[in-house]
């Protein structure tokens, strides 16, 4: 039965067995993004588990929290943690990828309902979020929207586009979360187009910004309850990552936005990742 929890010393047990799980999928399946689903781990963990209003027994409750995975190919992490709610088995987890699979290598809403945007083309998720949360205002409704973007993501016009919506329209139910894990697919950030001053740059759009270390469970929920407190303006905190946090031959090494380690490396990562008890 799913509990929420801020409970810092669980989390971190959700989060490492969630680490365990994205490797799985992507070895059985021989391919996927770890990458980025390892560096988004604390995050999604933080937002399932201790911030959103969601229920995993009415995935479509009219009051839940909304969320949106805009960059979808780390879409691995989303379902490691969704499985982890209860919101499927680790059976229907372990199908990722497959031909007919609800578990589709992008966020796909034809075939898994219980996601509230397909994702995968990168840069839309924020709009779309942001639709969300207009809708929620003008209908009355107090829920919240969280979009977790990447950082080479938020090269695309379209989400400074959204940007400037989101203040002009005071959407304050909005919460953005940049996870700013230093790669894009083949290089480094700062080499490639870089975004510094990242945290001026959004503040200049007009949003609250925050901003933490992104695999830190207390300082991510002091930033959550930040953003709950400030009126007419949409919240962005930029979470500072390590792409492929946690298995030493992925950390910041573009080799790995895209591709599964073999059965050696496999076994390697995981003993790298023992199970907590």
């Amino acid at each position: 039965m799913f509990e929420k929890t801020r409970d810092v010393d669980h989390l971190k047990k959700v989060a490492r067995q969630a680490r365990r799980d994205i490797l799985a999928m992507i070895h059985r399946a021989g391919s996927g993004h770890p990458g980025g689903s390892l560096s988004a781990v604390e995050i999604l963990v933080a937002l399932y588990f201790g911030e959103m209003n969601h229920d995993p027994e009415n995935p479509k409750w009219p009051g839940r929290d909304r969320f949106i995975l805009s960059k979808g190919h780390a879409c691995a992490c989303q379902y490691a943690v969704l499985a982890a709610c209860g919101y499927y088995s680790r059976e229907v987890m372990m199908t990722y990828r497959d031909m007919g699979s609800p578990l589709q290598g992008h966020p796909s809403v034809s075939d898994m309902p219980i996601l509230e945007f397909p994702t995968g083309s990168l840069g839309q998720g924020l709009s779309g979020g942001q639709g969300m949360a207009l809708a929620a205002k003008l209908n009355g409704e107090d829920h919240r929207v969280y979009v977790v973007l990447g950082d080479g993501e938020i090269q695309e016009g379209q989400v400074w586009e959204a940007a400037m919506s989101g203040a002009r329209l005071g959407l304050d139910n909005v919460v953005a979360i940049v996870d700013a894990n230093q790669l894009q697919q083949t290089h480094p950030i700062a080499e490639t187009k870089p975004l510094e001053p990242l945290p001026a740059k959004w503040s200049a759009f007009g949003w609250n910004t925050l901003e933490v270390n992104g695999h830190d469970f207390g300082e991510l929920f002091d930033a959550f309850d930040a953003a709950r407190k400030v009126k007419d303006h949409p919240s962005v905190i930029i979470a500072r990552t390590i792409k492929g946090k946690g298995v030493s031959y992925m950390e910041l090494n573009p080799d790995w936005h895209g591709k599964a380690p073999d059965d050696a490396l496999y076994e390697k990562a995981l003993a790298e990742l023992p199970v907590m008890e």
